[in-house]
């Protein structure tokens, strides 16, 4: 097997998060469940959520394209595979990313729809209710995959959230082929529910095929996956079928179950819940960086909570503090 160009190369929604503050008797009135992500499936349902929206916030986001900034801002070698329209919202994407230091090259792509975007509602807990225009990013092709880079990384990143749009999902599916031809490892996050909930026997079946080495999951996410409403059966039932299995559970930490090995931390202290928006996405960030260093799974967990933690503690998805410092005082 050739070196590794890459610690990571994620494939991805590449979405502009727009964020505004917003009541609970808001998020009733829209009619979504509070916390939650739901889809818009035009650009007029887009259109006019966003005109209800008080003043907001662009932040570049994506699920997995802020897995990769922020691993980016610890240290580690990332690329990113999405797509966006080529409009201003898709400069602004394009930029960030760029900026951020990961290497983004997927050909924009012309005419309708716009670049997606997610009208995110933080209410006063902190909490983020998720409106996403999936636009562009939904029709990514597997002509656009970069087959050199998906085999130079040593890990293929995927976000549930792009299995929903049959395009990218046989685009994934291709991805996932190449990353094994090359001998390298592939990780999935399930994203939401609501993925589980339209493609759960995909990600089963994934699963059970043996394509996943890493797996990412909130406690609400791993019930839906093992279909009980325990949490100790779901994390035995999914352990036994993946090598490594990474469970999030907000204030009450994180566990890994890793070739059998249980891990427990505990959720990094913080002030004051501001936005948690990426929560999840940062924890992966750091638990993939310390994989990559070749932390001990204990170790790397701990530096998952800690990046959890600096994103929640500011609006947006994407770091405002030195990670490398955040790192550095595992030590």
């Amino acid at each position: 097997m050739t070196a590794a160009t890459h610690d990571v190369v994620a494939i991805g929604n590449a979405i502009v998060d727009i964020l505004a503050q917003a009541e609970d008797s808001f998020i009733e009135e829209i009619g979504v469940a509070k916390g939650s992500m739901q889809l818009m499936f035009s650009p007029e349902e887009a259109d006019a959520l966003y005109a209800k929206m008080g003043p907001g916030r662009e932040v570049s986001g994506g699920s997995a394209a802020n897995t990769v900034a922020g691993m980016a801002a610890l240290g580690s070698r990332t690329a990113f595979i999405g797509q966006v329209a080529d409009d201003q919202l898709g400069q602004v994407f394009g930029h960030d990313l760029r900026a951020a230091g990961v290497d983004f090259g997927t050909a924009v792509r012309g005419g309708q729809p716009t670049t997606a975007r997610c009208l995110i509602f933080v209410t006063p807990d902190g909490q983020r209710t998720m409106n996403t225009f999936l636009g562009a990013s939904q029709f990514l092709p597997e002509a656009a995959l970069d087959r050199g880079l998906i085999a130079g990384g040593a890990i293929l990143y995927l976000e549930g959230y792009l299995w929903d749009p049959e395009e990218p999902r046989q685009a994934m599916r291709a991805a996932i082929q190449i990353a094994r031809d090359a001998g390298r490892k592939v990780a999935f996050t399930l994203s939401d529910v609501f993925c589980i909930s339209r493609h759960g026997g995909d990600f089963r079946a994934l699963i059970a095929e043996g394509l996943v080495d890493i797996l990412f999951a909130n406690e609400n996410e791993l019930l839906a996956l093992a279909e009980g409403e325990d949490f100790e059966a779901a994390v035995a039932k999914v352990s036994a079928q993946v090598p490594v299995l990474v469970v999030t559970r907000s204030d009450k930490g994180a566990i890994a179950v890793a070739h059998g090995e249980r891990v427990a931390v505990p959720a990094e202290p913080i002030e004051k819940v501001v936005d948690t928006t990426g929560a999840g996405d940062l924890f992966a960030a750091g638990f993939l960086h310390g994989q990559a260093q070749g932390w001990d799974v204990e170790k790397s967990l701990k530096l998952g909570a800690a990046c959890a933690a600096e994103i929640i503690s500011h609006y947006g998805a994407r770091p405002e503090a030195d990670l490398k410092a955040v790192a550095a005082k595992l030590g």
